[in-house]
Protein backbone atom coordinates (compact mmCIF):
# COMPACT_ATOMS: atom_id res chain seq x y z
CA UNK A 1 0.00 0.00 0.00
CA UNK A 2 1.92 3.43 -1.05
CA UNK A 3 1.81 5.77 1.66
CA UNK A 4 -0.59 8.46 -0.53
CA UNK A 5 -3.53 5.74 -0.41
CA UNK A 6 -2.58 4.91 3.13
CA UNK A 7 -3.11 9.07 4.24
CA UNK A 8 -6.13 8.67 1.70
CA UNK A 9 -7.46 5.62 3.88
CA UNK A 10 -6.93 7.11 7.48
CA UNK A 11 -8.51 10.77 6.66
CA UNK A 12 -11.70 8.41 4.88
CA UNK A 13 -11.76 6.68 8.54
CA UNK A 14 -11.77 9.23 10.55
CA UNK A 15 -14.60 10.85 8.44
CA UNK A 16 -17.09 7.82 7.74
CA UNK A 17 -16.49 7.32 11.49
CA UNK A 18 -17.19 10.70 12.44
CA UNK A 19 -20.31 10.67 10.47
CA UNK A 20 -21.64 7.15 11.65
CA UNK A 21 -21.32 8.35 15.11
CA UNK A 22 -23.26 12.01 14.18
CA UNK A 23 -25.99 9.55 12.68
CA UNK A 24 -26.67 7.37 16.03
CA UNK A 25 -26.19 10.12 18.37
CA UNK A 26 -28.90 11.84 15.90
CA UNK A 27 -31.23 9.21 15.21
CA UNK A 28 -31.33 8.32 19.19
CA UNK A 29 -31.99 11.31 20.33
CA UNK A 30 -34.87 11.92 17.97
CA UNK A 31 -36.14 9.21 19.20
CA UNK A 32 -39.03 8.41 16.76
CA UNK A 33 -38.15 4.56 15.85
CA UNK A 34 -38.80 1.22 18.34
CA UNK A 35 -36.00 0.16 19.34
CA UNK A 36 -36.23 -3.00 17.74
CA UNK A 37 -36.18 -0.98 14.68
CA UNK A 38 -33.67 0.95 16.23
CA UNK A 39 -30.99 -1.34 17.24
CA UNK A 40 -31.19 -3.71 14.03
CA UNK A 41 -30.61 -0.46 11.77
CA UNK A 42 -27.68 1.43 14.34
CA UNK A 43 -25.73 -2.57 13.78
CA UNK A 44 -26.20 -3.09 10.37
CA UNK A 45 -25.17 1.15 9.53
CA UNK A 46 -22.12 0.45 12.02
CA UNK A 47 -21.23 -3.20 10.50
CA UNK A 48 -21.89 -1.75 6.79
CA UNK A 49 -19.04 1.05 7.53
CA UNK A 50 -16.75 -1.50 9.07
CA UNK A 51 -16.57 -3.51 6.38
CA UNK A 52 -15.84 -1.04 4.01
CA UNK A 53 -13.64 0.04 6.27
CA UNK A 54 -11.28 -3.25 6.72
CA UNK A 55 -11.61 -3.36 2.64
CA UNK A 56 -9.58 0.08 2.69
CA UNK A 57 -7.00 -1.40 4.21
CA UNK A 58 -6.75 -4.78 2.65
CA UNK A 59 -7.57 -4.57 -0.99
CA UNK A 60 -4.15 -5.28 -2.77
CA UNK A 61 -5.28 -3.76 -6.88
CA UNK A 62 -5.85 -0.67 -7.56
CA UNK A 63 -9.21 -1.66 -9.28
CA UNK A 64 -10.18 -3.19 -6.34
CA UNK A 65 -8.88 -0.03 -4.06
CA UNK A 66 -10.52 2.54 -5.92
CA UNK A 67 -14.00 0.45 -6.36
CA UNK A 68 -13.45 0.78 -2.64
CA UNK A 69 -12.75 4.03 -2.13
CA UNK A 70 -16.11 5.07 -4.61
CA UNK A 71 -18.39 2.99 -2.43
CA UNK A 72 -17.05 3.93 0.74
CA UNK A 73 -17.33 7.84 -0.30
CA UNK A 74 -20.57 7.19 -1.53
CA UNK A 75 -21.80 5.01 2.06
CA UNK A 76 -20.01 8.17 4.01
CA UNK A 77 -22.51 10.72 1.81
CA UNK A 78 -25.73 8.73 2.43
CA UNK A 79 -24.96 8.16 6.28
CA UNK A 80 -24.17 12.24 6.17
CA UNK A 81 -26.88 13.12 4.34
CA UNK A 82 -29.12 11.12 6.86
CA UNK A 83 -27.42 12.37 9.80
CA UNK A 84 -28.02 16.22 8.50
CA UNK A 85 -31.81 15.51 7.50
CA UNK A 86 -32.60 13.69 11.25
CA UNK A 87 -30.70 16.51 12.58
CA UNK A 88 -32.98 18.97 10.95
CA UNK A 89 -36.08 17.25 11.94
CA UNK A 90 -35.14 17.19 15.58
CA UNK A 91 -34.35 20.87 15.57
CA UNK A 92 -38.30 21.67 14.26
CA UNK A 93 -39.78 19.23 16.77
CA UNK A 94 -37.81 21.48 19.47
CA UNK A 95 -38.65 24.85 17.50
CA UNK A 96 -42.80 23.83 16.95
CA UNK A 97 -42.95 22.36 20.79
CA UNK A 98 -41.12 25.27 22.29
CA UNK A 99 -43.96 27.61 22.62
CA UNK A 100 -43.04 31.41 22.93
CA UNK A 101 -43.11 32.00 27.04
CA UNK A 102 -44.22 35.86 26.70
CA UNK A 103 -46.49 37.48 23.87
CA UNK A 104 -45.96 41.40 23.01
CA UNK A 105 -48.25 43.87 23.22
CA UNK A 106 -47.65 46.97 21.24
CA UNK A 107 -49.84 50.32 22.01
CA UNK A 108 -49.63 53.11 19.77
CA UNK A 109 -50.76 56.77 19.85
CA UNK A 110 -52.07 57.69 16.05
CA UNK A 111 -52.29 61.02 14.97
CA UNK A 112 -53.51 62.62 11.35
CA UNK A 113 -50.21 62.46 9.14
CA UNK A 114 -50.43 66.38 8.85
CA UNK A 115 -50.77 66.78 12.61
CA UNK A 116 -48.10 68.86 14.31
CA UNK A 117 -47.74 66.55 17.28
CA UNK A 118 -44.59 65.26 16.75
CA UNK A 119 -43.73 63.15 19.73
CA UNK A 120 -44.85 62.77 23.50
CA UNK A 121 -44.21 66.24 24.38
CA UNK A 122 -46.96 67.61 21.58
CA UNK A 123 -49.63 65.34 23.15
CA UNK A 124 -49.40 68.43 25.86
CA UNK A 125 -53.32 69.09 26.83
CA UNK A 126 -54.37 67.21 23.36
CA UNK A 127 -57.41 65.42 23.06
CA UNK A 128 -56.77 61.96 23.24
CA UNK A 129 -59.52 59.11 22.44
CA UNK A 130 -59.32 55.92 23.95
CA UNK A 131 -61.88 52.85 23.71
CA UNK A 132 -63.75 52.60 27.29
CA UNK A 133 -63.79 48.62 27.53
CA UNK A 134 -61.82 47.16 24.98
CA UNK A 135 -57.85 47.02 25.24
CA UNK A 136 -58.40 48.82 28.84
CA UNK A 137 -54.69 46.98 30.27
CA UNK A 138 -52.74 48.35 27.21
CA UNK A 139 -54.87 51.49 27.25
CA UNK A 140 -54.21 52.02 30.84
CA UNK A 141 -50.15 51.38 30.79
CA UNK A 142 -50.14 54.10 27.98
CA UNK A 143 -52.10 56.55 29.87
CA UNK A 144 -49.81 55.83 32.94
CA UNK A 145 -46.95 56.29 31.32
CA UNK A 146 -48.30 59.82 29.86
CA UNK A 147 -48.93 60.59 34.37
CA UNK A 148 -45.22 59.36 34.92
CA UNK A 149 -43.93 62.05 31.79
CA UNK A 150 -45.91 64.42 33.22
CA UNK A 151 -48.16 65.16 30.07
CA UNK A 152 -51.20 65.98 30.33
CA UNK A 153 -54.33 64.81 28.33
CA UNK A 154 -58.26 65.00 27.85
CA UNK A 155 -59.28 61.42 27.45
CA UNK A 156 -62.40 60.98 25.33
CA UNK A 157 -64.46 57.50 25.74
CA UNK A 158 -65.73 55.53 22.55
CA UNK A 159 -67.65 51.93 22.72
CA UNK A 160 -66.29 50.87 19.43
CA UNK A 161 -62.83 51.22 16.93
CA UNK A 162 -65.31 52.72 13.96
CA UNK A 163 -66.05 55.72 16.66
CA UNK A 164 -63.14 56.25 18.17
CA UNK A 165 -61.47 56.14 14.44
CA UNK A 166 -63.98 58.46 13.32
CA UNK A 167 -63.48 61.04 15.44
CA UNK A 168 -59.93 61.11 14.72
CA UNK A 169 -60.75 61.78 11.05
CA UNK A 170 -63.70 64.01 11.65
CA UNK A 171 -60.94 66.10 14.34
CA UNK A 172 -63.50 65.47 17.50
CA UNK A 173 -59.59 64.26 19.05
CA UNK A 174 -56.08 64.78 18.21
CA UNK A 175 -54.90 61.26 18.59
CA UNK A 176 -56.30 57.82 19.43
CA UNK A 177 -54.68 55.28 21.99
CA UNK A 178 -54.57 52.16 19.20
CA UNK A 179 -53.79 48.68 20.20
CA UNK A 180 -51.15 47.51 17.04
CA UNK A 181 -53.19 44.17 16.67
CA UNK A 182 -56.35 45.97 15.73
CA UNK A 183 -55.16 47.65 12.99
CA UNK A 184 -55.72 45.04 10.80
CA UNK A 185 -59.39 45.09 11.69
CA UNK A 186 -59.54 49.00 11.02
CA UNK A 187 -58.30 48.87 7.40
CA UNK A 188 -60.79 46.09 7.02
CA UNK A 189 -63.36 48.92 7.00
CA UNK A 190 -63.47 50.60 3.26
CA UNK A 191 -63.85 53.77 4.57
CA UNK A 192 -60.75 53.59 6.67
CA UNK A 193 -58.88 51.25 4.22
CA UNK A 194 -55.94 53.90 3.83
CA UNK A 195 -55.41 54.23 7.62
CA UNK A 196 -51.65 53.34 7.43
CA UNK A 197 -51.19 55.44 4.51
CA UNK A 198 -53.43 58.10 6.36
CA UNK A 199 -51.72 58.27 10.05
CA UNK A 200 -48.60 58.55 11.80
CA UNK A 201 -47.24 56.67 14.89
CA UNK A 202 -46.29 59.45 17.48
CA UNK A 203 -45.56 57.29 20.82
CA UNK A 204 -45.75 53.40 21.62
CA UNK A 205 -45.28 50.93 24.22
CA UNK A 206 -44.69 47.24 24.54
CA UNK A 207 -44.97 45.22 27.28
CA UNK A 208 -44.98 41.75 27.40
CA UNK A 209 -48.19 39.09 28.74
CA UNK A 210 -47.72 35.25 30.22
CA UNK A 211 -48.44 32.91 27.70
CA UNK A 212 -51.44 30.96 30.09
CA UNK A 213 -51.32 27.03 29.19
CA UNK A 214 -53.63 24.51 30.73
CA UNK A 215 -51.67 21.46 30.99
CA UNK A 216 -54.51 19.65 33.07
CA UNK A 217 -56.01 18.88 29.61
CA UNK A 218 -53.53 16.59 28.34
CA UNK A 219 -54.00 13.48 27.60
CA UNK A 220 -52.26 10.47 29.79
CA UNK A 221 -51.24 7.92 26.75
CA UNK A 222 -51.58 9.81 23.41
CA UNK A 223 -51.20 6.31 21.87
CA UNK A 224 -54.11 4.99 23.09
CA UNK A 225 -56.95 7.75 24.16
CA UNK A 226 -58.26 9.71 21.46
CA UNK A 227 -57.92 13.50 21.93
CA UNK A 228 -58.55 17.00 20.45
CA UNK A 229 -56.32 19.37 18.71
CA UNK A 230 -57.40 23.13 17.79
CA UNK A 231 -55.66 24.11 14.70
CA UNK A 232 -55.91 28.31 14.72
CA UNK A 233 -54.04 30.12 11.99
CA UNK A 234 -52.97 33.88 12.76
CA UNK A 235 -53.09 36.75 10.72
CA UNK A 236 -50.17 38.11 12.76
CA UNK A 237 -47.57 39.51 10.74
CA UNK A 238 -44.69 39.22 13.21
CA UNK A 239 -45.16 35.67 14.20
CA UNK A 240 -46.49 33.74 17.58
CA UNK A 241 -44.89 36.15 19.72
CA UNK A 242 -47.74 38.51 18.88
CA UNK A 243 -51.76 37.96 19.00
CA UNK A 244 -53.88 38.07 15.76
CA UNK A 245 -56.89 37.16 14.34
CA UNK A 246 -57.36 33.37 14.43
CA UNK A 247 -58.21 33.01 10.63
CA UNK A 248 -58.39 29.65 10.45
CA UNK A 249 -60.05 27.58 13.13
CA UNK A 250 -60.17 23.85 12.75
CA UNK A 251 -60.85 21.20 15.55
CA UNK A 252 -58.65 17.95 14.85
CA UNK A 253 -60.18 14.28 16.67
CA UNK A 254 -57.69 12.33 16.56
CA UNK A 255 -58.59 8.29 17.73
CA UNK A 256 -55.11 6.95 17.56
CA UNK A 257 -56.76 2.95 18.21
CA UNK A 258 -59.08 3.98 15.44
CA UNK A 259 -57.23 5.56 12.75
CA UNK A 260 -59.65 8.01 12.60
CA UNK A 261 -58.78 12.03 12.09
CA UNK A 262 -61.95 14.10 11.58
CA UNK A 263 -61.32 17.94 10.80
CA UNK A 264 -64.09 20.07 12.29
CA UNK A 265 -63.65 23.49 10.17
CA UNK A 266 -65.67 26.71 11.43
CA UNK A 267 -65.70 29.86 9.60
CA UNK A 268 -63.84 32.66 10.73
CA UNK A 269 -67.27 34.80 10.59
CA UNK A 270 -68.87 32.36 12.92
CA UNK A 271 -71.07 34.26 15.38
CA UNK A 272 -70.57 33.34 18.72
CA UNK A 273 -70.36 33.62 22.36
CA UNK A 274 -66.82 35.01 23.40
CA UNK A 275 -65.37 32.64 26.44
CA UNK A 276 -62.46 33.38 28.13
CA UNK A 277 -60.39 33.18 31.25
CA UNK A 278 -60.33 36.01 34.10
CA UNK A 279 -57.50 38.31 32.80
CA UNK A 280 -57.43 37.76 29.03
CA UNK A 281 -59.98 41.17 29.09
CA UNK A 282 -62.17 40.06 26.16
CA UNK A 283 -65.53 40.57 25.87
CA UNK A 284 -67.16 37.85 28.09
CA UNK A 285 -70.28 36.34 27.42
CA UNK A 286 -70.93 38.99 24.41
CA UNK A 287 -71.65 37.88 20.59
CA UNK A 288 -68.78 38.51 18.22
CA UNK A 289 -67.82 36.89 15.24
CA UNK A 290 -65.13 34.02 15.98
CA UNK A 291 -62.04 35.59 13.94
CA UNK A 292 -61.82 38.31 16.78
CA UNK A 293 -61.29 36.04 19.88
CA UNK A 294 -57.45 35.61 18.69
CA UNK A 295 -56.74 39.18 19.82
CA UNK A 296 -56.83 37.90 23.60
CA UNK A 297 -54.48 34.95 22.50
CA UNK A 298 -55.68 31.55 21.07
CA UNK A 299 -56.65 30.28 24.49
CA UNK A 300 -59.71 32.43 24.02
CA UNK A 301 -60.19 31.30 20.65
CA UNK A 302 -59.95 27.68 22.20
CA UNK A 303 -62.39 28.54 25.13
CA UNK A 304 -64.92 29.82 22.99
CA UNK A 305 -64.78 26.80 20.32
CA UNK A 306 -64.88 24.56 23.63
CA UNK A 307 -68.34 26.65 24.50
CA UNK A 308 -69.83 26.35 20.86
CA UNK A 309 -69.15 22.01 20.33
CA UNK A 310 -69.63 21.62 23.90
CA UNK A 311 -65.85 20.09 24.00
CA UNK A 312 -62.77 19.99 25.79
CA UNK A 313 -59.85 20.61 23.86
CA UNK A 314 -56.52 18.79 24.81
CA UNK A 315 -53.81 20.66 22.76
CA UNK A 316 -53.58 23.46 20.58
CA UNK A 317 -51.84 23.95 17.10
CA UNK A 318 -50.79 27.49 16.11
CA UNK A 319 -50.16 28.19 12.30
CA UNK A 320 -48.41 31.28 10.93
CA UNK A 321 -50.00 32.38 7.77
CA UNK A 322 -46.88 33.95 6.81
CA UNK A 323 -44.81 31.43 6.78
CA UNK A 324 -47.26 28.86 4.96
CA UNK A 325 -45.82 30.32 2.13
CA UNK A 326 -42.48 29.03 2.91
CA UNK A 327 -44.19 25.88 3.59
CA UNK A 328 -45.64 25.05 0.27
CA UNK A 329 -42.45 26.95 -1.84
CA UNK A 330 -40.40 24.38 0.08
CA UNK A 331 -42.41 21.49 -1.10
CA UNK A 332 -42.04 22.39 -4.70
CA UNK A 333 -45.53 23.77 -4.37
CA UNK A 334 -48.41 21.92 -4.22
CA UNK A 335 -51.47 20.31 -6.29
CA UNK A 336 -54.86 20.99 -5.83
CA UNK A 337 -57.98 19.76 -7.85
CA UNK A 338 -60.82 22.77 -8.57
CA UNK A 339 -64.32 21.02 -9.43
CA UNK A 340 -67.05 22.44 -12.18
CA UNK A 341 -68.32 25.60 -11.09
CA UNK A 342 -65.60 27.06 -8.87
CA UNK A 343 -62.68 28.16 -11.52
CA UNK A 344 -61.65 31.97 -10.32
CA UNK A 345 -59.86 33.81 -13.05
CA UNK A 346 -58.49 36.33 -10.34
CA UNK A 347 -58.65 36.18 -6.63
CA UNK A 348 -59.40 39.45 -4.47
CA UNK A 349 -57.07 38.00 -2.54
CA UNK A 350 -54.59 37.89 -4.76
CA UNK A 351 -55.18 39.52 -8.70
CA UNK A 352 -51.78 37.55 -9.43
CA UNK A 353 -53.23 34.59 -9.01
CA UNK A 354 -56.82 31.97 -10.18
CA UNK A 355 -57.60 28.49 -10.34
CA UNK A 356 -59.11 26.95 -13.35
CA UNK A 357 -61.27 23.40 -13.33
CA UNK A 358 -59.25 20.08 -12.78
CA UNK A 359 -55.63 20.22 -11.65
CA UNK A 360 -53.64 23.43 -10.37
CA UNK A 361 -50.26 23.50 -9.19
CA UNK A 362 -50.03 26.31 -6.90
CA UNK A 363 -46.80 27.86 -5.27
CA UNK A 364 -47.07 29.50 -1.78
CA UNK A 365 -48.56 33.25 -2.50
CA UNK A 366 -51.01 30.72 -4.85
CA UNK A 367 -51.71 28.45 -1.88
CA UNK A 368 -52.22 31.20 0.25
CA UNK A 369 -54.44 33.76 -2.20
CA UNK A 370 -56.49 30.24 -2.72
CA UNK A 371 -56.90 29.23 1.46
CA UNK A 372 -57.67 32.98 1.99
CA UNK A 373 -60.34 33.39 -0.89
CA UNK A 374 -64.02 34.15 -0.53
CA UNK A 375 -65.68 36.62 -1.85
CA UNK A 376 -64.70 34.97 -5.55
CA UNK A 377 -67.46 32.55 -4.12
CA UNK A 378 -71.54 32.62 -3.57
CA UNK A 379 -70.65 30.33 -0.62
CA UNK A 380 -68.46 33.06 0.79
CA UNK A 381 -66.50 31.99 3.71
CA UNK A 382 -67.92 28.56 3.80
CA UNK A 383 -66.27 27.89 0.54
CA UNK A 384 -62.83 29.36 2.23
CA UNK A 385 -63.18 26.75 4.59
CA UNK A 386 -63.25 24.10 1.92
CA UNK A 387 -60.01 25.32 0.47
CA UNK A 388 -57.73 25.40 3.33
CA UNK A 389 -58.85 21.74 4.34
CA UNK A 390 -57.85 21.25 0.35
CA UNK A 391 -54.78 22.57 0.74
CA UNK A 392 -53.93 21.30 4.22
CA UNK A 393 -54.69 17.89 2.79
CA UNK A 394 -52.54 19.14 -0.33
CA UNK A 395 -49.74 19.87 1.93
CA UNK A 396 -50.02 16.04 3.76
CA UNK A 397 -49.95 14.28 0.60
CA UNK A 398 -47.18 16.39 -1.51
CA UNK A 399 -45.37 15.41 2.04
CA UNK A 400 -45.53 11.47 1.79
CA UNK A 401 -44.62 11.91 -1.91
CA UNK A 402 -41.10 10.48 -3.43
CA UNK A 403 -40.37 14.22 -4.12
CA UNK A 404 -40.22 14.85 -0.12
CA UNK A 405 -36.53 13.74 -0.68
CA UNK A 406 -35.31 16.18 -2.52
CA UNK A 407 -37.10 18.88 -0.30
CA UNK A 408 -37.03 17.55 2.91
CA UNK A 409 -34.60 19.76 4.10
CA UNK A 410 -35.98 23.38 3.21
CA UNK A 411 -39.18 21.82 4.15
CA UNK A 412 -38.12 21.03 7.76
CA UNK A 413 -36.85 24.94 8.45
CA UNK A 414 -39.94 25.93 6.88
CA UNK A 415 -41.96 23.91 9.08
CA UNK A 416 -40.11 25.25 12.46
CA UNK A 417 -41.47 28.30 11.56
CA UNK A 418 -45.01 27.84 10.52
CA UNK A 419 -46.27 25.88 13.56
CA UNK A 420 -46.54 26.15 17.21
CA UNK A 421 -48.11 23.47 19.28
CA UNK A 422 -48.40 22.77 23.19
CA UNK A 423 -47.92 19.06 22.19
CA UNK A 424 -44.95 17.98 23.68
CA UNK A 425 -41.68 16.25 21.51
CA UNK A 426 -41.79 13.31 23.17
CA UNK A 427 -46.26 13.38 22.47
CA UNK A 428 -45.11 13.34 19.06
CA UNK A 429 -42.35 10.95 19.14
CA UNK A 430 -44.79 8.62 21.14
CA UNK A 431 -47.24 9.00 18.30
CA UNK A 432 -44.11 8.29 15.65
CA UNK A 433 -43.10 4.95 17.46
CA UNK A 434 -46.77 4.15 17.38
CA UNK A 435 -47.27 4.59 13.66
CA UNK A 436 -44.29 2.70 12.90
CA UNK A 437 -44.96 -0.43 15.22
CA UNK A 438 -48.22 -0.81 14.28
CA UNK A 439 -48.88 0.62 10.51
CA UNK A 440 -52.47 1.18 8.75
CA UNK A 441 -53.83 3.58 7.08
CA UNK A 442 -55.61 6.41 8.46
CA UNK A 443 -59.27 7.51 7.43
CA UNK A 444 -59.67 11.72 7.28
CA UNK A 445 -62.97 12.78 7.45
CA UNK A 446 -63.47 16.90 6.76
CA UNK A 447 -66.65 18.59 7.92
CA UNK A 448 -67.68 22.21 7.79
CA UNK A 449 -69.97 23.99 10.13
CA UNK A 450 -72.50 26.00 8.18
CA UNK A 451 -74.79 28.55 8.43
CA UNK A 452 -76.40 32.10 7.23
CA UNK A 453 -74.80 35.80 6.33
CA UNK A 454 -76.09 38.37 8.55
CA UNK A 455 -75.17 42.14 9.89
CA UNK A 456 -74.87 41.77 13.89
CA UNK A 457 -73.46 44.36 15.96
CA UNK A 458 -70.06 42.47 17.06
CA UNK A 459 -68.86 43.37 20.94
CA UNK A 460 -64.98 43.55 19.85
CA UNK A 461 -65.45 46.52 16.78
CA UNK A 462 -68.27 48.39 19.31
CA UNK A 463 -70.47 48.12 15.98
CA UNK A 464 -72.15 45.77 13.45
CA UNK A 465 -70.52 43.63 10.74
CA UNK A 466 -71.01 41.24 8.46
CA UNK A 467 -71.11 37.49 10.70
CA UNK A 468 -71.94 33.88 9.97
CA UNK A 469 -75.01 33.21 11.80
CA UNK A 470 -74.88 29.28 13.31
CA UNK A 471 -76.95 26.62 11.60
CA UNK A 472 -77.62 24.80 15.04
CA UNK A 473 -78.17 21.79 12.98
CA UNK A 474 -75.09 21.70 11.34
CA UNK A 475 -73.57 22.66 15.15
CA UNK A 476 -75.26 19.42 16.36
CA UNK A 477 -74.32 17.27 13.51
CA UNK A 478 -70.37 18.32 14.45
CA UNK A 479 -70.92 17.90 18.32
CA UNK A 480 -71.92 14.20 17.08
CA UNK A 481 -69.35 13.28 14.96
CA UNK A 482 -66.69 14.15 17.43
CA UNK A 483 -68.07 12.45 19.93
CA UNK A 484 -68.46 9.02 17.61
CA UNK A 485 -64.32 9.23 17.05
CA UNK A 486 -63.70 9.77 20.31
CA UNK A 487 -66.12 6.92 21.60
CA UNK A 488 -64.59 5.10 18.19
CA UNK A 489 -67.67 4.38 16.54
CA UNK A 490 -68.45 5.25 12.88
CA UNK A 491 -68.48 8.25 12.14
CA UNK A 492 -71.77 9.44 10.53
CA UNK A 493 -70.63 11.87 7.75
CA UNK A 494 -74.33 13.40 6.04
CA UNK A 495 -74.98 16.82 7.15
CA UNK A 496 -77.63 18.86 6.62
CA UNK A 497 -78.37 21.23 3.36
CA UNK A 498 -77.72 24.73 5.11
CA UNK A 499 -78.69 27.57 2.77
CA UNK A 500 -75.17 29.10 1.68
CA UNK A 501 -73.74 32.15 3.83
CA UNK A 502 -74.29 34.76 0.94
CA UNK A 503 -71.87 37.84 1.78
CA UNK A 504 -73.97 40.15 1.05
CA UNK A 505 -74.80 43.68 2.85
CA UNK A 506 -78.27 43.80 4.52
CA UNK A 507 -79.68 46.81 3.06
CA UNK A 508 -79.84 49.15 6.51
CA UNK A 509 -78.56 52.34 7.73
CA UNK A 510 -77.35 51.19 10.83
CA UNK A 511 -76.47 53.95 13.71
CA UNK A 512 -73.66 54.99 15.84
CA UNK A 513 -73.52 55.94 18.94
CA UNK A 514 -71.04 58.26 19.93
CA UNK A 515 -69.29 59.31 23.60
CA UNK A 516 -72.04 62.13 24.54
CA UNK A 517 -74.87 59.82 23.49
CA UNK A 518 -76.09 61.44 20.76
CA UNK A 519 -77.52 59.29 17.65
CA UNK A 520 -75.41 59.62 13.98
CA UNK A 521 -76.55 58.51 10.82
CA UNK A 522 -73.98 56.65 9.10
CA UNK A 523 -73.69 58.09 5.47
CA UNK A 524 -75.50 55.86 3.10
CA UNK A 525 -71.86 55.04 0.98
CA UNK A 526 -70.56 53.44 4.38
CA UNK A 527 -73.50 51.79 5.18
CA UNK A 528 -71.98 48.51 5.76
CA UNK A 529 -68.90 46.77 7.83
CA UNK A 530 -67.65 43.99 6.42
CA UNK A 531 -63.80 42.39 6.98
CA UNK A 532 -61.56 41.38 4.42
CA UNK A 533 -63.67 43.73 1.61
CA UNK A 534 -60.02 45.82 1.21
CA UNK A 535 -57.41 44.52 -0.46
CA UNK A 536 -53.79 45.18 -0.14
CA UNK A 537 -51.43 43.96 -2.19
CA UNK A 538 -49.07 43.62 0.81
CA UNK A 539 -51.00 41.91 3.02
CA UNK A 540 -53.02 39.31 1.21
CA UNK A 541 -56.07 39.88 2.66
Amino acid sequence: MNKGYRIFSIVLTVLIALVTAFFVYQIAKLNVLPMQLLIPIVAAIVLIVAIMVILLFISKNVITRTATSIITVLICAIVAFGAFNIYKTSSMLTNITTPEGKVLNTISVVTLKDSDVKDLRGLQNKKIGVLNTLDRVGTDKCLEDFANQNVTITQVGFDGLDAEVAALYDHSVDAIILNETRRGSVADNEQYMNFDEDTKVVYEIKYYTDVLKDSSKKVDNITTEPFTVLISGSDSRNGFAEVGRSDVNMVATVNPVTHTVLLTSIPRDYYVTTTCDEGYGCAQGQLDKLTHTGLHGVETTKKTIENLLGIEINYTLRVNFNSVVNLVNALGGIDVYVPEGYAVDQFYTNPDYGVHVGDNHLDGEGALAFARERYAYTEGDFQRVKNQQTVLMAIAKKVISPSMIANYSRFMDALGGALETDLSDQEIQQLAQNQIDNGGDWNFITTTLDGTGATEFCAELGNTAYVMIPNEESVQNARNQIQEVLSGQPVTETQPQAEPAQETPVEETPVVEDQNQEMIQTPQEDLYYQEDTYYDPNLGY
